[in-house]
Formats: C-alpha cells, sequence, structure tokens
C-alpha cells in the first residue's frame, strides 16, 4: 500500500498539469465498465478521493490527473478523457443545477471487503467473487469458525454467498441427494457444526446469521444474492422454532413452526409462508421462480427496470442504481426474485419486473448499518445449474447486472446523506 501510495504522489509532483482532470464514462460509450470500478476502487485504495458523477453520463468517475492512474486505465482497457480545468467546472455547474437529476459524491476511503463463502466452493459458483476477480478488487474468504469467533469488525463491506442459512443444505435433497457433491457438502456442514460446539447445522448458521445482524446494526454493509437473501431472513424469523425435517437433522419439525416465525427479527420479509417438504426445492412462498418454470413469463420478456430516484433527495438509492440502462434482462437462481406481498414496507424496492410485479433488488437499513438483496443467481447466465461452466466475464465487459454489484462495493466509501422523506 506504502509503495503505491509513494508512487501516486511522485506521480502528482512531476505531472505537468495540475488543472486537467480524468473523467471515467459509465455511458454506453465506455468499453469496459466493470473494469471501471476496480480502477476507482485502486484509486482509493491507493489514498486518493475522486468523485462519483451520479446520473452523469451512466455514473461516471472523476479522477485526479495523475500519471499512474492514466497508466492503470491504458492497461486495463477503461476508456477515459483528460479534460481541463474549465471543463469540470462547467460540468459541475451542470451537475449542481437544483433542476437536473444529478449529484457528486465524494469517494474517500477503499472498504475493506469479505466474502462469506464455503472453503469447498468453487470461485466461479459466485457472481460476486467473479466480478470482484475480474475487476481485480481485493477481498478476503471468510466462513462460519471466522465470523463466530468475531472476525467481522475488521471488515466494512461482507458478501454472503448463496448459502442456506435454515440448515437445509439448500433443500438439494430431492434432485441431489445421491451425489457426491451433495454428500460432501453435508458431511463438511456437519464437521463444522460440531467443531464449533453446536448440535446441529441449523443451530450454527443461525448463529451465523444473528452475528451477520449485528454486523449491519453496528455499522456494516451486508450484501446478497440467491438464496442468501430469503433463507437468511428464514432462519431469523425461526429462531425461537425448529423447520429442519429429520431428513435434515435427525429430529422432528415443530408442528407449530409456521405460527412460531418472528417476522420482526428479520431484515426484509414477512408474513410468508414455509415450504416445508423436504423434496420441495423452495424455502418459502417469498422466491418467485416458480412464475418461470409455469412459463408465465419467457426468457425473452423476463426483464426488470430500475427505479429512478432523485439524486440530490435520495443520494443512497441513486448510487445503487447507477447503470447505462435502466432494463436488465433477468437470469434466475433458487432464489430469483421476491413477491412484492412479503416485502415490509420500510424496505426500498430498487428494481422490479413489472410484467409478474415481483421485486428483484431490495436495500434497507438497520440500526447504524444498509443491506442489499438482489435476486438470481448470474447476470449473465439466466438458468443456471450446478456443474454449468464458468461464465467468462471477458466476453460481458459492460454486463449492466453486474454492474449493480460493483455499485454496492463502493457504496461505502462514499459519504452517506440519510434518505429524506
Amino acid at each position: 500500500m506504502k509503495k503505491y501510495l509513494l508512487l501516486l504522489l511522485t506521480s502528482f509532483c512531476i505531472s505537468t498539469s495540475f488543472s486537467t482532470q480524468l473523467l471515467v464514462p459509465m455511458d454506453d460509450t465506455q468499453t469496459n465498465h466493470l473494469k471501471a470500478y476496480g480502477i476507482a476502487y485502486w484509486t482509493l485504495e491507493n489514498g486518493v478521493i475522486i468523485e462519483w458523477l451520479l446520473n452523469y453520463k451512466g455514473g461516471s468517475f472523476l479522477m485526479p490527473h495523475l500519471t499512474s492512474i492514466e497508466e492503470e486505465l491504458i492497461i486495463r482497457g477503461v476508456k477515459y478523457k483528460v479534460l481541463t480545468e474549465g471543463q469540470v467546472n462547467q460540468l459541475k455547474s451542470e451537475i449542481s443545477d437544483p433542476e437536473v437529476n444529478m449529484e457528486i459524491v465524494q469517494l474517500e476511503k477503499a472498504p475493506k471487503i469479505a466474502v462469506y463463502s464455503p472453503p469447498n466452493k468453487q470461485p466461479w459458483d459466485d457472481a460476486v467473487t467473479m466480478v470482484l476477480k475480474y475487476a481485480e478488487i481485493k477481498y478476503d474468504k471468510i466462513y462460519d469458525s471466522a465470523i463466530v469467533m468475531g472476525v467481522l469488525p475488521k471488515y466494512d463491506w461482507l458478501h454472503l454467498h448463496h448459502e442456506d442459512f435454515t440448515g437445509q443444505y439448500g433443500k438439494f435433497y430431492a434432485s441431489a441427494g445421491g451425489q457426491q457433491w451433495y454428500q460432501e457438502q453435508v458431511k463438511l456442514a456437519e464437521f463444522n457444526a460440531k467443531m464449533l460446539g453446536y448440535k446441529k447445522v441449523s443451530q450454527l448458521k443461525l448463529a451465523v446469521a444473528k452475528n451477520l445482524k449485528n454486523f449491519v446494526v453496528g455499522g456494516g454493509f451486508l450484501f446478497t444474492m440467491c438464496s442468501g437473501t430469503d433463507s437468511f431472513d428464514i432462519a431469523l424469523s425461526a429462531e425461537e422454532t425448529d423447520i429442519c425435517d429429520a431428513l435434515f437433522d435427525g429430529d422432528r419439525v415443530d408442528p407449530n413452526a409456521q405460527n412460531n416465525l418472528d417476522y420482526s427479527k428479520t431484515f426484509a420479509f414477512e408474513k410468508y409462508h414455509l415450504f416445508q417438504d423436504p423434496m420441495v426445492y423452495e424455502y418459502s412462498d417469498i422466491d418467485a421462480t416458480s412464475l418461470r418454470e409455469k412459463r408465465i413469463i419467457s426468457e425473452q420478456l423476463d426483464v426488470f427496470t430500475l427505479f429512478d430516484f432523485s439524486a440530490k433527495w435520495d443520494v443512497v438509492p441513486t448510487m445503487l442504481t447507477q447503470c447505462h440502462t435502466n432494463t436488465i434482462k433477468g437470469f434466475m437462481g433458487q432464489t430469483t426474485d421476491f413477491h412484492k406481498e412479503f416485502i415490509k414496507t420500510n424496505v426500498l424496492i430498487l428494481g422490479e419486473n413489472k410484467a409478474i410485479n415481483t421485486a428483484r433488488y431490495i436495500h434497507g437499513e438497520l440500526g447504524q448499518g444498509t443491506w442489499t438483496f438482489y435476486g438470481g443467481h448470474d447476470p449473465e447466465d439466466y438458468q443456471h445449474f450446478v456443474g454449468d461452466p464458468e461464465t467468462d466475464l471477458n466476453l460481458h465487459p459492460n454486463s449492466p447486472g453486474y454492474r449493480l454489484i460493483l455499485n454496492n462495493i463502493l457504496f461505502p466509501a462514499a459519504k452517506k446523506k440519510k434518505r429524506k422523506t
């Protein structure tokens, strides 16, 4: 870190022009949107403050014109433009116009990032891990033992791999109970639970979920996709009851489990109904994947739309929805999107599928922190299956679906303004 910071400072000192700045456009003209986020993170990581121009050319970045930054932009294939002092002043004047839906947010410090992921998972089995690697953004990989032992305060931002926090092993038994990968997953989960002093996997996962909740309450930023969304909330609501069939934990389900759910403990969802049949590949009626399976909507028509927020008043959701398009192609997962009737009223919907009236991308606050849930598995793989090949992001450098993930990566670097009501 010191080496890179020294390099940047040296570049600044020998720069021939102190009045110019680098504009990284994020509209349709950008050659590599995903790498651009990596440049922004790298610059922050090396102690240089930059600006995020919300709704200006797709959420562009404005950076000091340092030789080292310009060289990095060229190496990574990211389009940029050198602006004179007059051009920068004109740009900022345009953004400051109260009639224009734009805002400037200062990004100050690169967040410390962790990904919660099992040690036996492949990197390409998780969209966030893939895009972090592609964008060249550093992260630590942590799992259950690290969390229950108190490692979370070290981090600012945490992503939950598409985990099953209910202790039902993803409810894969009917389709994969006889397969080696599933059996190894169960064996590892049971070993970890026993090693950490828990009688059942569901008890360990609940302990992890409660630690994650405390992380957010204390000021952390939580992001998760696919089944890491609804299974997380379900686990929190089922703290006082047993929702796992004997097939998963060796003892019977609480016959009154549904009535014993405590929705006050959840982040996003309420009033949902559990699917307790161990042979059904679904946790509850929160998820709307079945609407695709029943052909209610086809792949060609499966798109979701981002809401247009006021950049000057609703800075946080505006940051999270920065993109070069407002309409994004859908993609499935174990949890694809969310039935709106089960979303709490204080939750902010960032993106919705209008055709089937579901929410795809939601956000909320809890205590001093925030969380974001994003449905689906892989933004560039419509119907991902176990064993599918890795998505090559070199083929999707401008993916709008992946951009939403990276918006969340930079979100903690900004000075936040409370959403006004």
